[in-house]
């Protein structure tokens, strides 16, 4: 098999992988009719995913940085099968809760390994773009993997989606096995190292950035099914075109944000992007009643949330640029626990207040996001790519739970 073929096979393992973190949300109604649980209760399974996925996965990367790759990459796929045995076999939300967790480990050190593989398997001048194709297949899991599980889950019970990723997942421990070369592990990069970056200031405050943004979206998109029924009162069928919808739009918006950055710089960039995405979460709020109006605005919501990625991840790479490789997985980990909080939070104003609140905390969370970046807090105002392939690879690695 040639090593193209072999970044692609990549690619459609992170699809399959990446499917079991993203699919929760699309069937999160359905889980807790299931466990006989409350919906604000069940979304704590994306919270405790998120947090297993951003603390888990690098202790594991970490101490495995001398295993061969291949190994690691079998290792974790067997993790992944373990952990969905465990979803469609074990009764009760306990059970549940540990499956989230070590799918979340399992996920998160293939996908980390499978872009590092990606890039020693292509030619020189192409590592940037086998990495993009690995990502491709990561963000194919909301785009395809979330309306097609919420379809699965309404014809079948939501556990046959679980069954199909381990089944999946235990064929590719076979593939890998057989097409995937043996490759020596590398020196991890010291924890006191990674650290030291946090004394810089701005780097703080970009987190702060990255975090209310990526908290505005979280918040509404760990509850979009139960949101979207209990608002719009949307049927099944319904739902499913609104989250196919939301995957298109996300992707575009992935793509324009990376010519937006280009064109206008990161600064103005995200200052636009957050704002449409304020406004789009404010809509949803207050005139999103039916499907005709509602559909556009997710369309609108995702748009604008996916088109900041591409300049918050270049803004944390320009900031350090001699540590490009630990500022984007410090993005990762942020991602993740931004992820985490706003399950968290939008489990408690679903419990306590209403579905509809809580598109007004993720209008709120994001305008946080927007004064920071905005204020004299500023970081990089006007900067421009710089046109080469590095550069490039930044805007086209988002790997938002989008």
């Amino acid at each position: 098999m040639r090593n193209t073929w072999k970044i692609y096979m990549l690619a459609l393992i992170s699809f399959v992988v990446s499917t079991s973190e993203f699919v929760i949300a699309g069937i999160l109604d359905r889980v807790a009719a299931s466990a006989n649980i409350s919906v604000s209760v069940a979304g704590q399974l994306i919270t405790a995913f998120s947090i297993a996925n951003a603390i888990g996965s690098p202790i594991v990367i970490m101490g495995t940085a001398k295993m061969d790759r291949r190994k690691l990459l079998m290792l974790s796929l067997a993790v992944i099968v373990l952990g969905s045995v465990l979803t469609f076999t074990l009764p009760g939300f306990g059970f549940l809760m540990v499956s989230r967790v070590i799918l979340a480990v399992g996920s998160g050190v293939f996908v980390t390994n499978a872009k590092t593989f990606a890039a020693k398997l292509a030619s020189p001048g192409h590592q940037a773009g086998a990495i993009a194709t690995v990502i491709t297949g990561f963000s194919a899991a909301l785009i395809i993997g979330l309306p097609i599980g919420r379809v699965v889950a309404a014809a079948y019970d939501w556990k046959v989606i679980f069954l199909g990723i381990g089944i999946l997942s235990l064929i590719a421990i076979f593939i890998v096995a057989r097409t995937i070369p043996s490759t020596d592990g590398e020196e991890a990069v010291p924890l006191g190292k990674q650290l030291a970056l946090l004394k810089n200031p701005k780097i703080v405050i970009a987190i702060f950035v990255t975090f209310f943004w990526q908290v505005g979206y979280a918040v509404l998109y760990s509850y979009i099914a139960p949101f979207l029924i209990g608002v719009t009162q949307m049927s099944e069928r319904e739902v499913s075109i609104a989250l196919f919808s939301f995957g298109i739009a996300a992707l575009i918006g992935f793509k324009f944000g990376g010519l937006m950055t280009e064109r206008i710089g990161v600064h103005r960039s995200l200052l636009s992007s957050m704002s449409v995405n304020m406004i789009a979460l404010v809509l949803l709020s207050t005139i999103a009643r039916s499907t005709f109006v509602t559909i556009p605005l997710l369309m609108l919501w995702a748009f604008s949330t996916w088109s900041a990625g591409p300049a918050v991840q270049y803004n944390m790479v320009l900031l350090a640029p001699e540590a490009s490789g630990i500022m984007l997985g410090l993005y990762g980990s942020i991602i993740q626990f931004s992820v985490a909080a706003g399950a968290g939070i939008g489990g408690i104003v679903a419990g306590s207040s209403s579905m509809l609140a809580i598109s007004w905390i993720g209008a709120a969370s994001v305008a946080i996001a927007v004064f920071i970046q905005w204020g004299p807090f500023s970081l990089i105002r006007h900067n421009k790519f710089r046109k080469n392939d590095e550069l490039k690879y930044y805007s086209a690695s988002g790997e938002e739970r989008h």
